[in-house]
């Protein structure tokens, strides 16, 4: 993200500059029909155009998909809590696939026995801010409150560093 207001259609006014300073009398001397000139599109009305077109609601026709819902949270996003473990093919945990083996003469996962061992942490890796152990539908929720101009440098929201 840049740490330094970009132009987006209203320029900054020039300061002290004798040579090469716009007129803005000028330009919409020129250009009497331009929208940005004659203030029909500003950098708010870009902002909310942005904000309504590419951050929220509902996608028709996407590629690959016939429908996107913008806001994350609205896709189905999975809750880890949700996930059966076990036997028979299961996972040991919504993060560790199930090590046991299926037995002597058997390649077939439904044949798996629940894991008895024990599933250690890992420490956090790098850029793995929660540890990644934040349930998507958590971080989703989250994720989908973001506005253009909310986004934090080096976090995906607030708080989701895992600091308070």
């Amino acid at each position: 993200m840049a740490e330094q207001p970009q132009t987006i259609v209203e320029p900054a006014a020039p300061t002290d500059k004798p040579y090469g300073a716009r007129s803005q009398s000028n330009l919409q001397s020129i250009y009497p029909g331009s929208p940005i000139l004659n203030g029909d599109i500003t950098d708010d009305e870009r902002k909310e155009t942005y904000q309504a077109e590419a951050l929220d609601g509902n996608v028709a026709n996407g590629l690959g998909f016939n429908t996107f819902n913008r806001d994350y949270a609205q896709n189905g996003a999975p809750d880890f809590d949700d996930v059966e473990t076990g036997g028979g093919g299961k996972p040991a945990t919504a993060f560790v696939p199930n090590p046991s083996s299926p037995g002597p003469g058997s390649t077939s996962a439904s044949d798996q026995p629940e894991f008895q061992g024990e599933i250690t942490n890992s420490a956090p890796e790098y850029g793995s801010g929660l540890g990644g152990t934040q349930s998507p539908s958590t971080t989703s929720t989250e994720i989908e409150k973001q506005t253009l101009g909310s986004y934090i440098s080096g976090e995906s929201y607030a708080g989701s560093d895992g600091q308070a």
